[in-house]
């Protein structure tokens, strides 16, 4: 059940105030508590249970080292998210959304390669070396860019999520994370739709206090996840670190037992005991696996980076489309190639292959 605290927090920020009732979508009504003058009021106590599940979605993103991508370009938000995302160091778009961002991301790459080499020229002093006229040209461009995409400077591959407020002004990028399968966050108003989005937050996205106050709760998740993170790699180099200890062998006590009582206590164990089971791989790390697509194939029995290698495309297929509809679009073709990179540790290698394919495909043209 919702904290009574939490909630109150949310009554006393207006996230409950919803849009008038003749622009509503019916498929809120599941999220309405209900109308008064005209309006729409949303269940605060519906609200703060998806913001929890929504929290604890994106804490374990962050912590398996996956970006977050946070998009608010309407006026009233575009500063509170800026202010509250470059606290946690993700990526956020604020200005206008660069279309084929996620659908065209090597493109996108390549402008921001662009303003990497012009920072380059100005500290070798090449830059000097132009003409007045030129100067200015390149530092406009270099202004364009940074105000458009300096904030995804960082951001060398496809996003592990995207976070939304207003669906309906970002309609474009709702469809290229649908069709890329990108996980969906969002506030979503009654006048939006919340079906293509994945962990809807029912909410007021047009009131600062609302905005801020949901951008406070998602951003520390996010934190607390880059924490768990931080606190990981810490103790795998303590781990790493210290020296292995010797151990000693068991004395064998069933020595002398005849082979036919071994057979007869091998065949009362239960196979859990006898089959060694081995510990799941965050699968997420493989291009176009999300975590709903990565729970499917956990479930499957298809838990590591070998079984991915080791497996066809076409099953992998099969059971994605057997456990969600919505999954049944995924094309599983280079997840193979991928796993095996990623089982043999060639990470380096991982990285510049996803840098250059397009939401898990390969670019055919370079």
């Amino acid at each position: 059940m919702a904290n009574n605290t939490e909630v109150k927090n949310l009554l006393e920020a207006g996230v409950h105030f919803g849009h008038l009732t003749r622009k509503w979508n019916p498929n809120m009504a599941p999220y309405i508590y209900m109308e008064r003058n005209g309006i729409h009021v949303i269940n605060l106590y519906k609200t703060a249970a998806k913001l929890e599940e929504a929290k604890e979605a994106m804490r374990k993103i962050a912590a398996s080292g996956r970006k977050i991508l946070f998009v608010a370009t309407k006026k009233q938000a575009k500063d509170i998210v800026a202010d509250k995302v470059s606290k946690v160091n993700m990526p956020y778009i604020t200005e206008r959304w660069p279309g084929g961002m996620l659908t065209n991301f090597v493109t996108i790459r390549k402008a921001v390669k662009k303003m990497t080499s012009i920072d380059r020229m100005k500290k070798d002093g090449t830059f000097n070396t132009l003409s007045k006229k030129e100067r200015l040209q390149v530092d406009r461009l270099r202004g364009k860019l940074e105000k458009n995409l300096g904030s995804i400077a960082d951001m060398t591959r496809l996003p592990g999520a995207i976070f939304i407020v207003d669906t309906m002004r970002e309609h474009i990028a709702v469809k290229e994370a649908m069709k890329l399968n990108i996980p969906i966050f969002a506030m979503v108003d009654t006048n939006c739709d919340p079906r293509p989005v994945d962990f809807v937050i029912p909410a007021n996205d047009d009131a600062g206090k609302s905005i801020e106050i949901i951008m406070s709760e998602v951003t520390e998740a996010v934190a607390q996840g880059l924490a768990e993170r931080k606190a990981d790699k810490q103790a795998e180099k303590e781990t790493a670190s210290e020296p292995k200890a010797e151990t000693v062998a068991a004395p064998k006590q069933e020595a002398a037992a005849p082979k036919e009582e071994k057979t007869e206590k091998a065949a009362s164990k239960p196979k859990e005991e006898v089959k060694k089971v081995a510990k799941p791989d965050d699968l997420t790390k493989i291009e176009g696996v999300g975590p709903k697509a990565a729970e499917a194939l956990s479930a499957a029995g298809i838990a590591t980076f070998t079984d991915v290698a080791n497996a066809k495309a076409d099953t992998m297929k099969t059971i994605l489309t057997d456990a969600s509809p919505r999954l049944a679009h995924l094309d599983p073709g280079s997840w193979a190639k991928q796993a095996k990179m990623a089982a043999d540790g060639k990470w380096d290698e991982l990285k510049e292959w996803q840098d250059n394919a397009k939401g898990g495909v390969e670019d055919s043209e370079e």
